[in-house]
């Protein structure tokens, strides 16, 4: 069995088929082990590939809500998906999430919903369970340790092209350095980091797609003690809110308390992201804003769009622009001095200040600015003079494949997991979606190796926290 990829989707299915067989397992990754990774520079494979995937260097949010963070529920019913998603919580409790839970049903959430819904917002219930970016490496660390003598990982592998052979009844995968390899069962699992690697594999195979939508916005940075009304409740304040001008659904995203603001490097094109710890805070929070697009024919190429919205950033600001709220609102661009002589300074020192609404599109800006304006009612000490904007903040994700409920392409024995193939957004799910894979291929390897009689399962263990 080859899983393609290391990130949570392609560990959880490993994890899994450990669990239920003793199936010679291969994961392949083109970037790097953990190690390589926390001692480098976060570069563009070193960020977006290697064991864990994007979400090593990710806030480490565990949502375990089924409304947040994919599309799951189209596959499965409402009771199976939370029964899927407290397992996955179990393993990461296992390999040491910690145990507090924030955004559990109280009075006081029920109060922060009804004063959104008066604001013209609507917040989204939300069980976050928060790792912070310096544990996430450690939960990281400790199941590669587990799955060491149990997988074969190669890093710094990155395969070419996949091939089923019908006549032998497997797969061909081709590595960049020619090596081939065979497998009964393979699993794509790319993460962002290979949308586009997704997207050329797809059209080969011949499998069929559909165009995900493209979210592009700003990061928000505001004194922590702003938000506090919220994220002391919530951790992150998941809102949604429809424009009146466009009737754009625009969101909150990644909210960071006591982060700061992060430079992402995507391949040499630099957008803006956000993360927070475990174990140290900064005086601000800062959450991204963002509107989803879903483009129409004859237009299929929403990444190209997204990455040409954060050229124009790079173009004007170097790698990205920082802009006071106050400064947007007068029609001017920020400077080094007005922002030393505003109250509240840049986490991401390598910002550039500059005017945004050189950078985004009016449609998006003029969404962003109306639900700014609605949060601002939400939260009263949010006024423009402490906002800080950064821009741009763009997500991707690749074209979205079909599946069968168990994650099965239209290729027998050909599975696609995780953000990369469309299907999820966040940690949890991603990890659900390779634990749904694999618990398929453990049942058809089972009965393979019933009729064979050459083969048996272990023992299934329990998760359980440590």
């Amino acid at each position: 069995m080859v899983i393609v990829g290391t990130g949570p989707a392609g560990i959880f299915a490993a994890l899994e088929l450990c669990r239920l067989t003793s199936a010679r397992i291969l994961m392949l990754d083109k970037g790097d082990d953990l190690e390589a990774r926390n001692s480098s520079r976060p570069s563009p494979r070193v960020a977006l590939s290697g064991w864990g995937g994007a979400g090593a260097y990710s806030d480490g949010k565990l949502n375990l809500s089924p409304e947040v963070g994919g599309f799951l529920q189209r596959y499965l019913t409402s009771a199976q998906l939370a029964e899927l998603i407290d397992y996955v919580d179990s393993i990461y409790l296992h390999f040491g999430a910690p145990r507090q839970l924030f955004g559990t049903v109280s009075e006081e959430v029920d109060r922060i919903a009804r004063e959104a819904k008066r604001c013209g917002l609507q917040l989204v219930p939300s069980r976050i369970r928060h790792l912070g970016t310096d544990n996430c490496f450690e939960v990281l660390r400790r199941i590669r340790e587990y799955l060491r003598d149990k997988v074969e990982v190669r890093f710094a592998t990155p395969v070419v092209r996949i091939q089923p052979d019908s006549k032998r009844g497997h797969f061909v995968l081709w590595t960049d350095s020619g090596e081939t390899i065979e497998a009964l069962f393979a699993i794509l699992a790319p993460g962002r980091g290979g949308s586009e690697w997704l997207s050329e594999q797809a059209k080969n195979l011949h499998l069929s797609t559909a165009i995900n939508p493209v979210d592009i916005g700003l990061r928000v940075e505001v004194p922590a003690s702003v938000m506090e009304p919220l994220t002391k409740v919530s951790y992150e304040a998941k809102l949604l809110f429809r424009s009146n001008k466009f009737g754009d659904q625009v969101r909150t995203f990644c909210m960071c308390p006591y982060g700061e603001v992060i430079l992402e490097d995507l391949g040499g094109l630099y957008a803006v992201n956000g993360q927070s710890y475990a174990h140290r805070r900064t005086e601000y929070t800062n959450f991204a804003i963002l509107v989803s697009t879903t483009f129409t024919e004859p237009f299929r190429d929403p990444i190209s769009y997204g990455r040409h919205i954060a050229l124009l950033a790079n173009l004007l600001g170097g790698r990205v622009i920082v802009q006071r709220l106050s400064d947007l609102h007068s029609g001017r661009r920020s400077t080094g001095e007005r922002i030393q002589q505003g109250p509240i300074f840049p986490t991401l020192k390598e910002a550039t200040p500059g005017d945004l609404s050189f950078v985004l599109p009016y449609r998006h800006l003029a969404n962003i600015l109306e639900m700014l304006e609605a949060l601002a009612s939400l939260v009263p000490d949010m006024t423009p003079e402490r906002v800080l904007l950064y821009g741009a903040e763009v997500k991707f994700y690749s074209l979205q494949i079909k599946l069968s409920p168990s994650m099965e392409t239209e290729i027998p024995n050909l599975f696609g997991i995780g953000d990369g193939v469309g299907l999820t957004r966040g940690l949890v799910q991603a990890s659900a979606s390779g634990v749904i894979a694999a618990r398929e291929i453990a049942r058809r390897w089972q009965n393979r190796s019933a009729k064979g009689k050459t083969v048996q399962a272990p023992e299934r263990q329990a998760w359980k926290a440590c």
